[in-house]
């Protein structure tokens, strides 16, 4: 039975990163992350004046690579929570996808995401919607530098990422694996289509590609917490949302999720579409997964783990 508890205890007190709007609005803008954003936003859009159905192919396949298992099978369910395990050279695999969606290196991802779930919704949570919708859809990431000013901070609540070199490097360099797809999108495009294929491929590839993706991870932060049902009295807003879902793989039953923060399995009932944990559990049938968490509750009296 999954329970709530995470793979590594709370920081203490004192070691804390002081997250949220309080902490990072008073800092102002940061520049770097706006600008790398509003390019991404453009190319996205110039994306769609060069439509053919070989680039939509590709930029399919390349989400679902970086958001599907990346983010939500390797970074959220495994790194993050613990649910499942499989051997290194998977982990690490499946961590290079998920660099591909510019979400941040794995050390940051994961540490931001269990202070999320330590103070959901209260004082120093990153992205609350209690500090307006826009702030946590995307708002959060664009001001102050508090989030990499407290990197020590946000190590202590990922020792067991901390301890692993690769890990550790993968974390200072999570720019590199996108860099190197750039390079060949644009190389194989330019040489089985000419120069203007070789620039169209790497505006589908990763422009719009990974927008779309970060729209559909910052929407669980924000129409997660807004809009939808709650099967679980948690004690925070979280709601389970289905086109959340939808485009994020299953990470929009978000209210089953923070009552259940160790399952693999996020869709508990039949017609919660959930493909992040279908993936686990191929992997398993695979015989390259184990120790797979799943929720089980009382569905006439559904409480969260540990209630």
């Amino acid at each position: 039975m999954a329970t709530s508890t995470n793979p590594s205890s709370p920081a203490p007190v004192r070691e804390r990163a002081i997250l949220g709007r309080t902490a990072t609005v008073g800092e102002g803008l940061n520049w770097i992350t706006i600008t790398a954003l509003v390019l991404l936003h453009l190319g996205a859009i110039a994306s769609l004046f060069l439509f053919t159905w070989q680039r939509l192919i590709v930029a399919i396949v390349l989400y679902v690579v970086a958001i599907n298992l990346g983010i939500g099978m390797c970074y959220h369910r495994l790194l993050t929570h613990r649910g499942y395990q499989i051997p290194k050279w998977l982990e690490y695999l499946m961590t290079i996808f998920a660099t591909l969606a510019l979400e941040g290196g794995p050390i940051f991802w994961v540490s931001t995401h269990r202070v999320h779930h330590q103070l959901s919704d209260q004082e120093g949570d990153p992205h609350s919607p209690r500090d307006g919708a826009w702030w946590a859809h995307s708002g959060w990431i664009l001001f102050g530098q508090a989030l990499a000013a407290q990197s020590q901070a946000l190590a202590r609540y990922s020792p067991d990422l901390a301890k692993d070199r690769f890990q550790v490097w993968i974390s200072k360099y999570h720019w590199l694996p996108l860099a190197v797809s750039g390079v060949l999108l644009v190389a194989l495009g330019w040489y089985f289509g000419g120069p203007m294929n070789g620039v169209a491929m790497l505006l589908w590839g990763v422009a719009l590609r990974v927008t779309v993706g970060q729209h559909a991870t910052w929407l669980v932060n924000s129409a997660g917490h807004l809009w939808g049902s709650r099967r679980f009295k948690t004690r925070d807003t979280s709601r389970n949302n289905w086109w959340v879902a939808i485009m994020s793989g299953g990470e929009g039953w978000h209210n089953n999720h923070h009552a259940h923060p160790v399952s693999a399995k996020h869709g508990l009932a039949w017609y919660e579409f959930d493909p992040n944990y279908w993936g686990i559990w191929l992997l398993s049938k695979l015989g390259l997964a184990k120790k797979i968490q799943v929720a089980k509750f009382d569905r006439k009296d559904p409480k969260p783990a540990g209630a």
